[in-house]
């Protein structure tokens, strides 16, 4: 047990305390814990160095502490302590549960004394935290409740009932009851907050922070902005408005065969689909002053929502298909849309597709009250080697027009045409960047997103040699002049080549 403590860091269900001198700090943390999704704490472990110091006396420090907790912590909250020998020195091993709070300092109050785990550290909880853990408490949810400031005539149920049919489910006076969307409260019926955030006309002017911020930016930081854009829209069009957006500042290609089309993207469709209704459905939409937020770099995206994991839940847990619905009707609501298929998938099905497609998983993470999913790109991964600025503005170019000629890239870098060729060239070489043309000295040959192939045309035959792995693939007959090629992808066997196959396009 202290073993495995040991190999891990200091986190959100996990502290080491050298002494029992910090009382007050150890009594937070106990809160903190409890608050948040249970923790343990360690005595006598050094801080950092984790070096084992032990306990003096640990009977008497147990018996002191558990007085402590009894004495200090409201509601009353009793840890389980245990002393436990290792390496021939004594520990405190303080298990701290999850439990409906909230549970505050006694002398700090019940408002100010009440804490939270972020990271590793301990953060005095603000009203809106103490109120979504006292919802929790009640089994009450924030979207749930009424929102009295509008009325029935603010709900765009005309576009609501136009999605429902779209999916041909009944949308009724009562099923707009069952779904949640309407509440009582004192004797009247409101719409909820929740379909005030599905499908308010006003929906603004009550959650002013509801919209979807998205950016791309150039290169890996957010340094400079290439595009942003504000997605202000009732939530389940806000989601293929987000989606397009990604798609738009994204890498891809086609990949055609006798019959159809097949197109490749840098990102899973399905995990970039995912992690945006993720943000969207489990977004802590009672925090104000923090809006769901689009990044998209040259290596990856990243996809954040206010709030952090919903209390008693850990990032492992979540990982193992755990799940605690933060929003209720918004939940039920895009599950009947067919937006989402169970509660608790989405983390699972991000990490299949990204598998599926052979590429980095996706990286979850908890960053003070919020929770971001980033994803990585097909031809970067988390060890992408930052490009210099001349590729990132040829990147740029190409999601804009899909293919470059040397002229040009000698005048998007202010070159000459020799540096611009060698450029291009030194990207195809590495397999970033695909050739197309008639033959070496054709004036319109130019540079695309993909992989390289080498075509000849001949009267009878014609040939597809990949230039990896060494291939032979005998095609039908298409008469027409020798002509050299570079394609994007690698084609299976019979596939027909089109002409023209320029990438990147959007």
């Amino acid at each position: 047990m202290i073993k495995d403590l040991l190999a891990q860091n200091e986190g959100k269900t996990l502290e080491f305390k050298e002494n029992c001198r910090s009382i007050q700090g150890i009594v937070r943390t106990a809160v903190a814990f409890a608050n948040t999704a249970g923790g343990t704490i360690v005595i006598g472990v050094r801080d950092g160095t984790k070096e084992i110091v032990g306990v003096q006396d640990p009977l008497a420090e147990e018996e002191r502490l558990a007085n402590i907790f009894a004495d200090t912590i409201i509601p009353k909250l009793i840890p389980d302590t245990q002393v436990v020998s290792w390496r021939e020195r004594q520990l405190l091993v303080i298990r701290v549960p999850h439990l409906v709070g909230p549970y505050a300092v006694r002398s700090e109050g019940p408002e100010k004394g009440v804490y939270i785990r972020l990271g590793s550290t301990n953060r005095q909880a603000g009203p809106e935290i103490v109120a979504a853990i006292r919802r929790l408490a009640a089994n009450v949810f924030f979207d749930e409740q009424p929102c009295t400031e509008v009325n029935s005539e603010d709900i765009d149920f005309r576009a609501a009932s136009e999605l429902f049919s779209r999916v041909n489910r009944p949308f009724t006076p009562a099923s707009r009851r069952s779904l949640g969307l309407l509440a009582d409260h004192a004797g009247r019926e409101f719409p909820s907050r929740g379909a005030v955030l599905l499908f308010g006309k006003t929906r603004r002017s009550v959650f002013p922070d509801a919209v979807i911020r998205c950016a791309r930016f150039q290169g890996q930081t957010p340094a400079r902005f290439l595009d942003q854009k504000e997605i202000d829209e009732y939530l389940p069009y806000a989601v293929d408005s987000a989606v397009a957006f990604i798609e738009r500042h994204t890498l891809q290609a086609a990949e055609i065969g006798r019959v159809r089309r097949k197109d490749i993207h840098e990102y899973p469709p399905l995990a970039v689909r995912e992690a945006v209704i993720n943000a969207l459905v489990h977004a802590d939409y009672s925090i104000g002053g923090m809006q769901i937020r689009i990044a998209v770099f040259d290596d990856r995206i990243e996809i954040t929502n206010p709030g952090m994991l919903p209390f008693g839940i850990t990032l492992e847990a979540a990982l193992s298909g755990v799940s605690r619905l933060r929003n209720r009707v918004i939940g039920r609501v895009f599950r009947e849309l067919g937006l989402i298929e169970q509660w608790g998938s989405g983390i699972g099905r991000m990490i299949a597709a990204c598998s599926d497609a052979g590429i980095a998983p996706p990286r979850f993470e908890e960053i003070g009250n919020s929770f971001r999913v980033t994803l990585y790109s097909q031809r970067t991964g988390p060890s992408f080697e930052k490009k210099p600025l001349w590729q990132a503005e040829l990147m740029e170019h190409l999601r804009e027009h899909g293919e470059i000629g040397t002229a040009q890239a000698a005048r998007l870098w202010n070159v000459s045409d020799r540096t611009a060729r060698s450029r291009l060239q030194q990207l195809v070489k590495r397999g970033l960047l695909s050739e197309i043309g008639t033959g070496p000295k054709d004036p319109k040959r130019c540079i695309c997103q993909g992989k390289e192939y080498f075509r000849t045309r001949e009267p009878h035959e014609r040939s597809f040699h990949d230039r990896g792995p060494k291939t032979h693939r005998r095609l039908p007959a298409d008469p027409g002049h020798k002509r050299r090629g570079i394609a994007g992808e690698i084609r299976p066997q019979g596939a027909a080549i089109k002409r023209d196959c320029l990438l990147a396009r959007r």
